[in-house]
C-alpha cells in the first residue's frame, strides 16, 4: 500500500526546515521493520547535535501510518521540558523526517546494559524517576495514559535532563469529548513491552484500565534501573500473566529482601535474577543507598533506603485503586534525597560514563576518525528501542 507524503502535510514545523542544513553522521540503528534509519546529524546553522528518523512512506502500510499519525499528533499537543521534543518534521521526497534532540547518555536502559549491570546507585535512580514522574503527571492531565513505560524510553541529554519518549502507544481517555473513566483498547506492538504491562492492561477484562497502569510500570521500571534487569524477562508471557493477576510483586533486591544465604553464593547461582522476591533478610556488612559493601562480594549485598522499597511497593500495588497518581508520588519521602539539580549531580553519578559529544567543529579533514570514534562511543546504545 502506497503512502501520500501529503498526508502528514499538518504535521510538518519548520523550525529545522532544510535537509541541506543538517549533516548526517552514523547510522544509529533501524526501526519499524526497517522502514526507519535514524541518523546522528549536526544541523549546521547552530551546530547542535540531532538525531533524525527517517521513514519511508511509500512502503509504509496504512497501519503503519495512522500509527505514526496518531504519535505526531501527541507530539505536537505536548510541550514539557521532562518529554522529548521535535524540533521539526517535514517530507524529504518520501520520507518522513522526524528531527529531535539527539540525547548523549543514550537511555536508562543503555546505562545499565554498558556499566551499571548490576542496577544503579539510588540517588542516580531518583533523578530518573523524578524526571519520569513530572512528565507523567504531564501525560495524564493532558487526559492521555502512556502504556509504554520503560528504562529504554528514558532519554538523558548531555546536562542531565531527564526526558520520556515512547510515545507512539499513547493512549486518549478522551471519548467524544468527555473524559472516559478507563480505556479497553491493548496497545500495538506491544510484544517488547510485555514486562512492564500492568496486571489490569494485559488481562484485557471489562473493567479496563486507566493512568493509574502507567504508575505500575513505573514501579517494574523501578525495579529494572536498581536491579539491572526486569523482572519477568525470561517467563512465558502466559506464565507472566498468571503471576501478575496472582499478585506475585517484584522487588528490589537487597539485603532485606535476599536471604543471607543466598548473598553467600556466587550470583549466578542465587536465584535472584527474577527481580521476584524470596524472603527477608537480616544481618550482614552492607552500605546503605543501595551501594555493594565490597567490590568482591555479592552484588546485591547492598541496601536501598526503606523509602525506595515503600515507593516501590506503592507502585506495585495489585489493586489500581491503591496506588498513588503520578502528582501524590513526586511528594514521597523518597525524593527528599535530592538535593541538587540534575545537571550537578547526574553526570557524577553516571561516572565513568561520559556522553557522546564533540563533533560540532568537525572539519572535512578531521570526518573519518571522528565519525570511527562516535561510532565506537555509539556501540552500546540500542538505539533500535528508543522510540524518539
Amino acid at each position: 500500500v502506497r503512502c501520500s507524503p501529503l498526508r502528514f502535510h499538518k504535521y510538518c514545523s519548520y523550525t529545522l526546515c532544510s535537509v541541506s542544513n543538517l549533516v548526517c553522521f552514523a547510522v544509529l540503528g533501524r526501526g519499524l521493520k526497517d522502514l526507519m534509519t535514524i541518523n546522528l546529524a549536526r544541523y549546521r546553522p547552530t551546530g547542535e547535535q540531532v538525531a533524525i528518523r527517517r521513514i519511508d512512506l511509500e512502503s509504509c502500510t496504512n497501519e503503519m501510518v495512522n500509527y505514526l499519525q496518531a504519535e505526531l499528533h501527541v507530539s505536537k499537543l505536548f510541550h514539557h521540558s521532562s518529554i522529548l521534543p521535535y524540533r521539526s518534521i517535514f517530507i524529504a521526497e518520501n520520507e518522513l523526517w522526524v528531527i529531535s534532540p539527539f540525547m548523549a547518555y543514550g537511555s536508562a536502559r543503555d546505562l545499565i546494559s554498558s556499566h551499571f549491570t548490576d542496577g544503579m546507585n539510588e540517588l542516580a535512580i531518583a533523578y530518573i524517576l523524578l524526571g519520569m514522574l513530572k512528565a507523567l503527571d504531564y501525560i495524564h492531565h493532558m487526559g492521555y495514559v502512556h502504556r509504554s513505560v520503560k528504562a529504554s524510553h528514558v532519554l538523558i541529554s548531555v546536562d542531565g535532563q531527564v526526558c520520556m519518549s515512547g510515545l507512539r502507544s499513547i493512549i486518549s481517555l478522551i471519548r467524544h469529548g468527555q473524559r472516559a473513566r478507563v480505556v479497553h483498547d491493548f496497545p500495538q506492538y506491544s510484544i517488547k513491552v510485555l514486562p512492564w504491562l500492568s496486571p489490569e492492561v494485559l488481562q484485557q477484562n471489562l473493567q479496563g484500565y486507566d493512568f493509574r497502569s502507567d504508575i505500575y510500570s513505573l514501579g517494574i521500571t523501578a525495579c529494572e534501573l536498581a536491579n539491572g534487569h526486569v523482572p519477568f524477562k525470561d517467563m512465558p508471557a502466559t506464565q507472566m500473566l498468571l503471576e501478575k493477576l496472582n499478585g506475585t510483586v517484584p522487588c528490589l533486591l537487597d539485603t532485606t529482601t535476599i536471604p543471607p544465604e543466598e548473598l553467600t553464593m556466587k550470583p549466578s547461582r542465587s536465584g535472584a535474577d527474577s527481580g521476584i522476591c524470596e524472603g527477608p533478610s537480616t544481618g550482614g556488612a552492607h552500605h546503605s543507598n543501595g551501594e555493594p559493601s565490597s567490590s568482591g562480594s555479592h552484588p546485591y549485598s547492598r541496601t536501598f533506603s526503606p523509602h525506595f522499597h515503600a515507593f516501590v511497593e506503592l507502585c506495585l500495588q495489585r489493586d489500581p485503586e491503591k496506588r498513588p497518581s503520578a502528582s501524590a508520588l513526586i511528594g514521597h519521602s523518597f525524593f527528599k534525597q535530592i538535593k541538587r539539580r540534575p545537571s550537578e549531580a547526574l553526570p557524577e553519578l553516571f561516572r565513568p560514563i561520559t556522553p557522546i559529544t564533540g563533533f560540532e567543529s568537525t572539519q572535512p579533514q578531521d570526518a573519518a576518525s571522528v565519525l570511527a570514534s562516535l561510532e565506537s562511543g555509539l556501540s552500546h546504545m540500542d538505539v533500535d528501542d528508543w522510540d524518539f
